[in-house]
């Protein structure tokens, strides 16, 4: 249960202002010994928490000539978190000391041990206390909360203190911890981005990173990361903090799964006072509850420029505490009566229907993802399993020489034809060799490809896992690359062959989407359709495939997980996961193939590839004007037209509008049908 004093957390004159630094000593390496010692050799009964990166140990270790109690985070090695998120976390908190930031003691880096080592944050989390614990919080309570989680916040934004300013990336109420007064700390930096503070936003050409509920649309839209990225997120937890409701939250309408759009729906149909969780209906005076909500809705604006910056927010929070200390007192007496007679009087028409929790559900109802038993993880016995040392004598250790992209895990080799043992250079067979990034991957795409067999999908020939925390997968060699190539760098593809290629992804799809093997892919974009010499197309890097009867359950805590522009928008917004998230991804190939553009249009427009080209797709003539200029027009306007109208379908925002992707595969079969 979390300790508060009788108004609440301590008020910030009590800790320390929000520009303050907290003193402490500086970051350093612990020795792992040190680690074992006060974790008693990593003793379960010790573990505090766990998260995607692994368990959290309770301990004592000395901090500069003192002993204190230290959460410590341990890798799992089975994680699909790893060094990228170790090092960007020790390198954002080595230099942040903030009294509304947790601060990192150390860390320590042992052989393949990754540890992080911070202060200990004995309440926990406010997604706990929230969502798991029910604690009595009372408005005032949560209006401080926000309040220290905003000025954390700010003071990432504006850099004080630091060389830089942060964005984090990852704002969300399991990443707010309170102290041991209640006070709260932003935590866990592992996606967090760098940048000079006068320099508004960073382009992100990887895939997605954040949360489901609380993800920035425009980010999800364009690929620019913002500190309005941040705010979007932190409005989405004030929302939470108001209704007590997940971001995500299972017990809504599918459709209407995601808080926001449930949360500004019940606006617009006057149902405010319903959407407030009934703990604090009557504590919230009517001037604050207009204020906290128009604040929220600029937070969530889809144009990052017109949204507040955290000082703003900061500055808001702050009045409207003041406001509610003003009129706590007078509202004491005959609450209930007093709040609905000032609800009646805002500007949205009362409503008595409570859509509040549905008797018999959890607040906590979320499921996580389990492969069922169709696919076993176990490795099918028509796949070889290649030993550690002879990949890595095929390759000479993993040499630079034998690299395939510029990815740093594909590798080229050759083995020979029968007995899969390694070949000198150009002997035998040619042979792509993926290093995993983790267990996940590996078993997922075992688990995967070695149940399916269509000339449209890559094949995989093999595994390696018999070398402790490193796991290999062997596939066939596909000497032409990817589509990606060759939209984007090498000699162009005519007409022909582009709706050959899209074919053969529709019936990919269509065979992995069917009834017999429910398999969807999640990551269908150019770079993941790869072509053999003969250009015929093979679907592949299975690595975020979803399958079987648990599809439909994706927890809403997992991290959003796909390519920005290609991503279903439905996907990122309700963490819905369905077979027509993969025809809308196949929609925006189909754009890009048309348009020789990238998915995210112009970095000049706040729009992605799907809403910049939709008004260009409605009429010939249009289109005409934004067709792949490497086309040289050599193409079929009314089969050009055709696709474009395809694709439009594909990417429609309703799931239920988009085509099944048999229809998709009927549909193009049709348009080749035309080019003869």
């Amino acid at each position: 249960m979390i300790m508060f004093d009788a108004t609440g957390p301590m008020k910030e004159s009590q800790a320390s202002t929000s520009s303050s630094m907290e003193s402490s000593q500086p970051c350093r390496q612990f020795e792992f010994p040190e680690i074992l010692l006060a974790t008693n050799n990593f003793d379960e009964s010790l573990v505090i928490g766990n998260g995607g990166f692994g368990n959290v140990y309770k301990g004592n270790i000395l901090n500069g000539s003192s002993v204190v109690i230290a959460a410590i985070k341990r890798l799992d090695p089975e994680s699909t978190q790893g060094a990228v998120e170790f090092w960007a976390e020790v390198e954002m908190l080595s230099k942040l000391r903030h009294c509304h930031l947790v601060s990192l003691f150390g860390y320590c880096n042992y052989e393949k041990e990754m540890i992080l080592i911070y202060e200990y944050m004995p309440n926990g989390t406010l997604e706990d206390h929230l969502h798991k614990l029910g604690t009595p919080l009372s408005w005032l309570q949560r209006l401080k909360i926000c309040i220290g989680a905003a000025r954390g916040l700010d003071y990432l934004h504006t850099g004080t203190g630091i060389e830089s300013g942060v964005i984090h990336r990852d704002v969300k109420s399991s990443n707010i911890l309170l102290n041991e007064s209640g006070a709260a700390k932003i935590s866990d930096f592992g996606l967090s981005k760098i940048g000079p503070t006068n320099q508004p936003s960073t382009y992100v050409n990887t895939l997605v990173k954040g949360t489901f509920g609380y993800f920035d649309p425009n980010y999800f839209t364009t690929g620019r990361l913002t500190r309005k990225s941040d705010v979007y997120a932190f409005g989405v937890v004030l929302l939470e903090v108001l209704c007590r409701k997940r971001a995500v939250d299972r017990s809504l309408d599918e459709e209407q799964c995601g808080l926001v759009t449930w949360a500004q729906d019940s606006v617009k149909e006057g149902k405010l006072k319903n959407i407030i969780d009934s703990d604090i209906r009557g504590q919230i005076s009517t001037k604050c509850l207009k204020e906290f909500i128009r604040m929220v809705d600029r937070c969530l604006l889809g144009n990052p420029k017109q949204r507040p910056t955290m000082a703003e927010v900061v500055v808001s929070l702050d009045s409207i505490l003041t406001l509610q200390e003003k009129t706590n007192n007078s509202l004491q007496t005959s609450a209930k009566t007093l709040y609905e007679r000032m609800l009646d009087l805002l500007p949205f028409p009362s409503n008595e229907e409570n859509s509040g929790d549905k008797k018999g559900k959890s607040r906590n109802a979320g499921h996580t993802i389990k492969a069922d038993n169709k696919y076993s993880s176990n490795p099918s016995p028509n796949l070889k399993a290649f030993k550690f040392a002879d990949l890595q004598r095929a390759t000479k250790n993993f040499s630079q020489d034998f690299l395939l992209g510029d990815n740093g895990v594909m590798f080229l080799c050759w083995v020979d034809k029968f007995t899969s043992v390694p070949s000198p250079k150009g002997v035998g067979i040619a042979v792509a060799i993926k290093r995993c990034q983790g267990l996940q991957e590996y078993e997922t795409v075992v688990g995967v490809l070695g149940s399916l067999a269509h000339p449209n999908i890559i094949s995989l020939l093999g595994h390696s896992n018999d070398k402790p925390h490193e796991y290999f997968l062997v596939y066939e060699y596909m000497e032409k690359r990817n589509l990606d190539h060759f939209l984007f760098e090498d000699a162009p593809l005519s007409w022909g062959r582009r709706l050959i290629i899209l074919i053969g992804v529709a019936r990919a799809l269509a065979y992995i989407h069917s009834s017999s093997y429910q398999v969807i892919h999640r990551n269908v974009k150019p770079s993941n359709i790869f072509l053999d010499q003969d250009f015929n197309t093979k679907l592949g890097d299975f690595g975020f495939a979803k399958f079987g009867s648990e599809i439909h359950k994706l927890d809403a805590t997992t991290r959003v997980m796909g390519t920005i522009g290609y991503v279903d928008p439905l996907y990122v917004k309700t963490g819905h996961l369905t077979m027509k998230s993969d025809v809308y991804s196949f929609g925006v190939v189909l754009l890009v193939t048309l348009t020789g553009d990238g998915a995210w249009g112009s970095p000049n427009y706040q729009l992605n590839l799907a809403e910049l080209a939709g008004p260009f797709l409605t009429s010939r003539s249009k289109l005409d004007k934004i067709m792949d200029p490497r086309l040289q027009k050599d193409y079929q306007l009314k089969g050009a037209f055709k696709c474009a109208a395809l694709a439009l379908r594909c990417v429609a925002t309703d799931s239920k509008d988009r085509p099944s992707s048999e229809e998709v595969l009927q549909r193009l079969e049709r348009i080749y049908a035309l080019t003869k």
